[in-house]
């Protein structure tokens, strides 16, 4: 039986965040003595878990997914959508607490929960081979966490960043994105090269269980990922770093990279978009449904995934979190909400006045199996690998075929599924007749491939790629809801702005960075490579 990583360093999870918000229940293998625990018996396999971890969400009660991945990106993405009031994103109305959640404050957030840690990781084991994977891997993952920080927020505290221990700095400076994306770029390439099959075993690794060979694929993976970021700005160095992986990316969905998550340390390692979804802080449970936009694509298209990821009936009464145990997967009866809704009474605005609309429980829910408490959050995947391939095929004639990638990542897109649960499993078969019978048309191929991307990411309720890609690529095309008092003159937002507490904890730095955002300091301003 493999061992659960989460099971295995929960009390050290705990441990390492007792100064953020302590532990709230007893683990598995309480036998660590807390005190006899520090620099000379650091262990840094322990730290790359909880950075993992954290990666996933806040283990304050998934405080910047509920905010930033659900309330704002999912529906500003009409992946979901929701007359809950509270949730700003789905009428572009501007919540500068909620925007500011992923940044984070001085007891939870990116910086704090996963900048901090992975910093740990890479300045302790400078110089010390005995670490060497693990330093190449945390690299890796220092990359993946700065990657999201600056695609929200644009210019961002980045080789600063969680240094206070080390140099004394507390006011770090914020690196212009296209500093940071040249480091990145650099930093994935270098880490992937120097992982060695040969080297360490990385212990505390939740995600591949220390395989290096996977750990390179990922790596290339994200190397492609964070490249075809700069199709619009840099299209020369997007080009560069795209041949530099042909042929090293993920092979197949054994590939993704994905937690696997407990209920042993209830919120601190449960999964973050189940907490939310399931209603435990609100009624998510009844109110947010899958978007009428992502519904009707997978309807028009007959697309199999339908009757797998959405349900109707679920949930029976709004004062109730159990599960109707009869609901219907029925791709007949799935019926996405229309975005820009509300309850007000008002002509126009409220959802029950919708041609959609018959009753709460008849609009389609995301199927229970997707956001178990132990379920999977999805980091990277193979089909994101093989798009993104297609697309550089596409544009630049590189590493093959670009309806060969497209075939594959929309397969992949459709099988993996299963990866959440085997109840939803649809089978090779099903998947590549479905990639026959839809087959790429290169007239149309960047708006097919992104239009993928876009449908994988919201199935992967990875909703803050969803919202980069998006942004990127213009794919797909989405009408932009209309609803009184919107921050944004009814457009789709552009980035997140920065929290306003970091005009008094650093406030020259911040002041820069803000007068410098195009557009300005608001949800319609534009970070670097979103021209």
């Amino acid at each position: 039986m493999k061992t659960n990583i989460l099971k295995k360093y929960s009390l050290l999870l705990c441990i390492g965040m007792l100064m953020i918000s302590g532990c709230t229940k007893n683990f598995e293998d309480i036998n660590t003595n807390p005190s006899a625990y520090g620099a000379a018996t650091f262990d840094p396999n322990y730290t790359l878990t909880t950075a993992q971890l954290t990666y996933t969400g806040s283990i304050d009660f998934a405080y910047d997914t509920w905010r930033g991945n659900l309330i704002y990106s999912s529906t500003m993405m009409q992946g979901l959508s929701t007359v809950l009031s509270y949730w700003a994103g789905d009428k572009y109305l501007l919540n500068e607490g909620y925007t500011a959640a992923y940044w984070g404050s001085t007891t939870v957030g990116a910086y704090v929960e996963q900048v901090k840690p992975i910093v740990d990781i890479v300045e302790f084991t400078k110089g010390s081979p005995k670490y060497n994977n693990v330093r190449q891997v945390a690299r890796l993952w220092k990359a993946l966490i700065f990657e999201r920080i600056t695609d929200l927020y644009g210019d961002a505290p980045y080789s600063e960043a969680g240094q206070g221990y080390y140099t004394g700095n507390l006011a770090p400076k914020y690196d212009k994105q296209q500093a940071i994306y040249t480091d990145l770029l650099k930093e994935v390439e270098e880490a992937t090269n120097a992982l060695d099959i040969n080297g360490d075993k990385v212990t505390g690794d939740a995600i591949y269980k220390g395989d290096i060979n996977k750990w390179k694929r990922f790596g290339n993976t994200l190397l492609l990922r964070i490249a075809m970021r700069l199709t619009k700005v840099d299209e020369n160095t997007a080009k560069a770093y795209a041949q530099k992986v042909i042929g090293k990316t993920m092979i197949s969905n054994d590939d993704n990279a994905l937690v696997k998550h407990d209920v042993s340390g209830a919120r601190v390692t449960q999964n973050r978009n189940s907490q939310v979804l399931a209603g435990d802080g609100g009624q998510e449970n009844y109110y947010v449904k899958w978007s009428q936009t992502f519904i009707n694509k997978l309807k028009t298209a007959n697309d199999p995934r339908l009757g797998k990821v959405a349900v109707t009936g679920l949930y029976l009464d709004e004062n109730s979190k159990t599960q109707n145990p009869n609901y219907s997967a029925d791709p007949l009866l799935q019926k996405g909400m229309p975005n820009g809704k509300d309850l007000s009474g008002i002509a126009g605005r409220d959802v029950r006045q919708d041609a959609s609309y018959t009753t709460f429980a008849a609009y389609s829910s995301p199927n229970p199996a997707m956001i178990k408490k132990d379920g999977v959050t999805f980091i990277l995947t193979y089909t994101e690998s093989e798009l993104l391939l297609a697309e550089a095929a596409q544009r630049w004639a590189i590493g093959g075929s670009a309806a060969a990638h497209y075939a594959n990542g929309l397969s992949a897109g459709i099988t993996f599924l299963s990866q959440y649960d085997a109840s939803l499993a649809i089978s090779g078969t099903i998947a590549d007749a479905y990639a026959i019978a839809n087959p790429y048309i290169p007239a149309n191929g960047l708006e097919m491939i992104n239009t993928q991307y876009w449908l994988h990411t919201c199935t992967m309720l990875d909703f803050y790629e969803t919202w980069s890609n998006w942004r990127r690529s213009g794919f797909p095309t989405l009408s932009p809801v209309v609803y009184p008092g919107n921050a944004t003159n009814g457009t789709i937002p552009r980035r997140f702005p920065y929290p306003v507490e970091e005009a008094t904890k650093n406030g020259v730095n911040y002041k820069a960075a803000s007068a410098a955002v195009p557009g300005g300091d608001n949800l319609t301003g534009r970070v670097w490579w979103d021209k």
